[in-house]
């Protein structure tokens, strides 16, 4: 017979791993399937054969890490002094959900937004004009992308950086700024190592999306941005080339773990 807390870890169990299933799971194995597939239905490689077989398709593959990375890197470089900023004022829990806040707003509606911001009738080309710069074309370029991309992705760099610095010992900076060590030797030394649990899942959490960005690329960045997402969509949706779609899906999901893998935190499984 079970006990009353087996019974409630069962309940709980349930539920959960059916969701699993039906919703992680079982879209993995289609997607999968429909690869190693044609249309009829016969086993194939073709679909894989065709993406790696294909300059387009490696183009758009370093596209996407290549704009993934700089993402990464120019979120990083803002969200470390934030949420370092932010463990050291006394209301840092208010401060830190203003930063989280835009989070809440729709992504297309953020999106629409900046569009707006950036248009060529738009409020930053607004005031522009008031120092005599004639309208500039900000939309439909590398820069304006990656701008609206690190904008949407800050947060969730800021937050898993928080969490990692609010959770060191006050202790040990202490202890270091007692053994002869100044401020930035002690954030150099101390501070940054012990939060690298934090980086690496705000790693996780930025470069992961931002290798299967489509919409962002297209009403931001236009033609000029093409990435897997684009061609995931193109594929699903226009040309309903639903098994080679699915080929660079599973790409995709392949390259997403590797990063999971070489991101993960060695120290902490050892422990």
């Amino acid at each position: 017979m079970m006990n009353s807390k087996q019974q409630r870890r069962l309940f709980y169990l349930v539920p959960y791993g059916f969701w699993l299933v039906l919703f992680v799971i079982a879209p993995l194995v289609l997607l999968l399937m429909q690869s190693l597939t044609t249309a009829d239905g016969h086993f194939t490689l073709r679909h894989y054969m065709t993406y790696f077989g294909s300059g387009t398709y490696l183009r758009m593959t370093f596209n996407s890490v290549f704009y993934a990375v700089v993402i990464t890197l120019i979120t990083l470089v803002i969200s470390y002094p934030t949420a370092y900023l932010l463990n050291q004022l006394k209301q840092r829990q208010f401060w830190l959900l203003l930063v989280i806040l835009p989070t809440w707003i729709n992504l297309l509606l953020k999106t629409y937004a900046f569009i707006g911001l950036l248009s060529h009738t738009g409020s930053v080309n607004a005031f522009l004009s008031f120092f005599g710069i004639a309208p500039q074309q900000l939309l439909f370029s590398d820069w304006s992308f990656l701008l609206v991309a690190s904008y949407i992705e800050i947060p969730f760099m800021i937050l898993p950086i928080f969490n990692s610095l609010a959770e060191l010992d006050p202790k040990l900076t202490q202890a270091s700024h007692d053994l002869g060590a100044n401020k930035w030797q002690t954030l150099r030394r101390v501070i940054v190592p012990l939060s690298m649990p934090g980086v690496k899942s705000g790693i996780q959490a930025v470069f992961i999306p931002s290798l299967s960005l489509f919409m962002i690329t297209r009403l931001i960045g236009g033609n000029r941005v093409i990435t897997l997402g684009t061609a995931i969509e193109e594929h699903f949706l226009v040309t309903q080339n639903w098994q080679l779609g699915s080929t660079i899906g599973v790409i995709l999901i392949v390259a997403m773990v590797i990063t999971m893998i070489l991101t993960r935190d060695r120290a902490r499984k050892r422990r």
